[in-house]
């Protein structure tokens, strides 16, 4: 072999050997993009801090700001070219507006005292300058970080994800639903595309209307935690993404087709822990078949979860079907350490009472509606706001704050 040829397929401890160095590379470049996001990201927030304070110096505010976030883009774009226009400028000083509230009650517990020396670091620690490390007094919790800070330890505030994530998160008024979308970003890893499409569908107002009252306002401060196949709802589903919805008539093969064509974008709305495993699942007992549309596997709940696909008013008849699919796999397919099969009938219309009526009460059948488009947001808040208004009036208020 030619000295300058290398071998394209390794074969034995070589092969476990070129992985592993792969492997340190890979994780080596994801810990320096999220180092680089978190950087660029802390220094837009102290640049929006620096113009938010500078523009409270001028005697007209609204004439000062302007020309000065005009002379600034110049300046900026004399030296470093491209990305300083004064509508980005704009973005970054709304960013400092956005989160200063949420960053500065985060670190509230910590004594900063107008230019005052600060031991850790031996700099002056200006009055609201929230991104120096300041030494911890008493023990807190560091929101921005997860983690606890223990009295006497040095914390900073970190941004988890990339600029262009924050900057259609501080699109978001609400500041419960933008603590939401934050926290599942994170978690799930999003892209800033999916987490636009979160949003744009209205994730948070939907599966806070999918749940019971007392547990919407947990959403704003942990996330999606799915302890049961009720947290994992929502009301509605939005299959947008299909591109039926400009199709006046349609199959239940159709929807299917669909569905699988866009799966990577189905199983994101589904929700977390999904995995796909058939379609058309077949099973057959004394000489007849039966298929189930679309089987997947919640790795959360550890359970099958059977989803049978139905373009009109869900009846009672689908509902025993769905019924028979949920006992063969319970009592054919599942395993000691697995939960029982959940069945949900996916359809465009439901109608509650017949469900009730129809199924057990202990049932682990359910029956959800989807939409073709993306929801009208406002209704969804107006519903939102309604609906805790009415808790908060029942049960008393709680002290958070936005829904």
């Amino acid at each position: 072999m030619n000295e300058n040829e290398f071998p394209l397929a390794p074969k034995g401890d070589e092969t476990n050997f070129y992985q592993q160095v792969a492997n340190l590379l890979a994780a080596a470049r994801q810990y320096a993009k999220r180092q680089l996001d978190n950087t660029i990201v802390t220094t837009y927030y102290e640049i929006g801090r620096m113009i938010f304070e500078r523009e409270q110096q001028g005697q007209q505010r609204a004439k000062y700001g302007a020309n000065l976030l005009k002379g600034l883009s110049g300046y900026l774009t004399g030296l470093y070219g491209k990305g300083f226009s004064v509508v980005n400028l704009q973005s970054i000083r709304k960013f400092y507006q956005v989160y200063a509230p949420s960053i500065s009650q985060t670190l509230s517990s910590f004594p900063v005292v107008s230019d005052s020396p600060d031991s850790t670091l031996g700099t002056p620690v200006r009055k609201q300058q929230t991104l120096s490390a300041i030494s911890a007094k008493s023990d807190s919790r560091n929101e921005m970080l997860g983690t606890p800070v223990r009295k006497g330890q040095t914390v900073s505030v970190q941004f988890k994800l990339s600029w262009s994530h924050y900057q259609i998160l501080m699109r978001v008024e609400n500041a419960a639903a933008r603590r939401f979308y934050e926290i599942e970003a994170v978690s799930q890893q999003w892209t800033f595309r999916q987490l636009q499409r979160q949003i744009g569908s209205s994730l948070y107002e939907r599966l806070a209307l999918s749940r019971d009252k007392d547990k919407v306002m947990a959403l704003a401060n942990e996330g999606q935690t799915v302890v049961d196949i009720r947290d994992l709802f929502k009301s509605p589903y939005v299959l947008e993404f299909t591109g039926l919805d400009e199709r006046t008539e349609y199959s239940e093969t159709e929807l299917e087709q669909a569905l699988i064509d866009n799966l990577q974008k189905f199983l994101l709305e589904l929700g977390k822990g999904f995995l796909f495993e058939s379609r058309q699942k077949r099973f057959s007992f004394d000489e007849e078949s039966f298929y189930v549309d679309l089987v997947f596997y919640n790795r959360l709940l550890q359970c099958y979860v059977l989803i049978d696909l139905k373009i009109a008013k869900v009846k009672h008849q689908d509902l025993g079907q769905m019924m028979m699919y949920v006992n063969y796999f319970d009592r054919h397919v599942w395993k000691e350490f697995e939960k029982p099969t959940i069945g949900i009938l996916l359809c465009s219309r439901k109608n509650d009472s017949v469900v009730e009526m129809t199924l057990p009460k202990d049932s682990n059948i359910y029956a959800a509606e989807y939409g073709l488009y993306l929801p009208d947001k406002a209704l969804l808040q107006q519903k939102l706001a309604e609906w805790v208004e009415e808790f908060e009036a029942k049960h008393g208020h709680n002290g958070d704050s936005e829904p």
